[in-house]
């Protein structure tokens, strides 16, 4: 089986894939000052969990952002599982050509969201990537990596307005009844909600407008779903899109 991981800011994604069905999936909180052994244990009881015992792991590859825990995790799979991890990034195959200025600057993750889209959709292709920022990436009817745009994410927002102001109380994001909040919390879940829909509208109208042509819209991260429903432009939600672009690059490289 392989497990893959995508290590973001402030969640890490771990899928378990046999042959080309993903068979499970976890999520657990960043922690940079965890040891591989808290890492080792910590899967080791999601495995045991669901069943599946340790020994069936045999392929492993990351995406990570996190530099610090890029060398955790490679020390804590070749400890605990005797897995070598195939990283994402330069170097590799992915079967994204990436035309920026400096194509090291793209994030690994994007790059998987990038090779998954490629592969399921139909170019080109603007994929809106919700988690700790709001990364949009374009790719080009040629399977080009065009570059993207880069927004605060809605949790740090959200989290600046209760932190940042006296009176703003934390809220959860619920979508409220209508615009106009009647009250303080129902008035931040409307500029919430509805203020993202409407930026990612008007950010993915404005790419549209530059690529000359209609493109599909894709999301993913822990707010898609949520704002999808809001949004004019979102077709397609894959909330393991990341995942499986992480699978199709390792299936690339697999020797």
């Amino acid at each position: 089986m392989l497990m893959v991981f995508d290590i973001a800011n402030t969640n890490i994604k771990i899928g378990l894939f046999d042959d080309e069905l993903l068979i499970a999936n976890w999520r657990i909180s960043t922690g940079v000052h965890r040891m591989p052994d808290e890492y080792g244990i910590m899967l080791f009881n999601l495995l045991r969990k669901d069943r599946i015992a340790a020994h069936e792991v045999t392929e492993c590859a990351i995406s990570c952002v996190v530099p610090p825990l890029l060398t955790i995790f490679s020390e804590m799979m070749l400890k605990y599982f005797h897995v070598k991890p195939l990283i994402v990034g330069p170097g590799i195959k992915t079967g994204v050509k990436i035309r920026l200025d400096n194509p090291k600057e793209v994030g690994a993750d994007l790059i998987a969201n990038a090779a998954a889209a490629i592969k399921l959709y139909t170019l080109p292709v603007i994929i809106v990537a919700m988690g700790t920022a709001t990364a949009f990436g374009t790719v080009s009817k040629d399977a080009e990596y065009l570059g993207g745009v880069i927004a605060p994410g809605i949790g740090i927002s959200l989290e600046a307005l209760y932190t940042r102001t006296s009176a703003l109380p934390r809220v959860d994001l619920v979508r409220p009844k209508k615009a106009i909040g009647p009250n303080t919390i129902a008035a931040m879940q409307s500029g919430t909600i509805f203020g993202w829909a409407g930026l990612i509208d008007g950010i993915v109208e404005r790419i549209r407008e530059e690529l000359g042509e209609k493109a599909m819209v894709v999301a993913t991260g822990g707010y898609a779903q949520l704002i999808a429903k809001e949004s004019k432009t979102i077709e397609k939600v894959n909330p393991e899109l990341t995942l499986l672009g992480i699978k199709i690059i390792h299936d690339l490289n697999r020797q």
